[in-house]
């Protein structure tokens, strides 16, 4: 406990009565993700292993093996202490090409403490959604433009939803680096699956409709590296083979996913109908 104390002590930005504060919560706290308080602002523990990888994981890196479709493929599934690793090391990574990220302030084994981000970009648009829709659907087409510029840097998310997106200065900042999809496909299929992921909620929550998915397609298009661009149609062309299946499926049952990937993957099959590229 005293190596901790005076681990915790030489963390970046604490003070010296939040220690012991901070100290208490990592020893007796449980939660997968933990918001403290502390006097000079809030932070956010995340401890790995809490929750144990999915056996449909196996089972999806079989199915994208046997039907040949590497941007199925998960993650490589690390020990605890090496998930946590992982998420501070792509942290550093994005942060030395200047993508705006939560701070790592402190680790220990399994656990790390990260800085407060603010407010996720996901509850401002639940904020405007209702009474400023524009607003809202220019904060979608935002995020794509910002996604194609982390992409045009040579970086990929895996997870790009709005959840694990921030504003800080204007910029969209990401969070949650838990996947590592390069490790297991080429970088312009992760790149052209962070879009697709992306697209998945950008076609469903645009209160503006074909405009707004127009915008943000090409928000993106228009800095995106060519090669994701290509891997793009790869991917749609693909998934789109898959699309009258589920619209039968659909028929008997609609649920939310189901929904989102039709509306998000048939846009998608028809813009490199009517997107040039220059």
């Amino acid at each position: 406990m005293a190596n901790d104390f005076d681990n915790l002590k030489a963390g970046k930005g604490l003070r010296e009565e939040d220690v012991p504060v901070l100290l208490a919560a990592l020893l007796s706290g449980s939660k997968r993700v933990e918001r403290v308080a502390l006097s000079s602002g809030a932070v956010w523990i995340k401890r790995y292993g809490t929750e144990r990888a999915p056996r449909w994981v196996v089972l999806q890196r079989m199915l994208a093996n046997l039907i040949r479709a590497p941007f199925l493929r998960p993650s490589p599934v690390l020990a605890d202490e090496g998930m946590a690793q992982r998420e501070i090391r792509r942290i550093a990574q994005f942060s030395e090409k200047d993508v705006p990220t939560a701070r790592v302030v402190y680790s220990s084994g399994s656990a790390v403490v990260f800085s407060d981000a603010g407010d996720t970009v996901d509850s401002r648009l639940w904020a405007i959604r209702d009474h400023d829709p524009q607003a809202h659907d220019d904060m979608l087409v935002h995020c794509a433009a910002e996604l194609g510029r982390l992409h045009a840097k040579a970086l990929c998310h895996g997870r790009p939803y709005p959840r694990d997106m921030f504003l800080k200065d204007g910029r969209v900042g990401f969070m949650d680096f838990e996947e590592e999809p390069d490790k297991v496909m080429p970088l312009e299929t992760a790149q052209a699956r962070d879009i697709w992921l992306l697209f998945l909620q950008v076609a469903t929550r645009a209160k503006l409709g074909r405009v707004t998915h127009d915008r943000a397609y090409h928000a993106w298009a228009d800095v995106a590296p060519p090669a994701a661009i290509a891997e793009l149609r790869k991917l749609t062309g693909f998934l789109g083979a898959f699309l009258s299946t589920a619209r039968l499926i659909g028929r008997v049952h609609m649920g939310s996913d189901l929904r989102r990937f039709i509306v998000a993957t048939s846009y998608l099959v028809h813009a490199f109908v009517n997107y040039r590229q220059d």
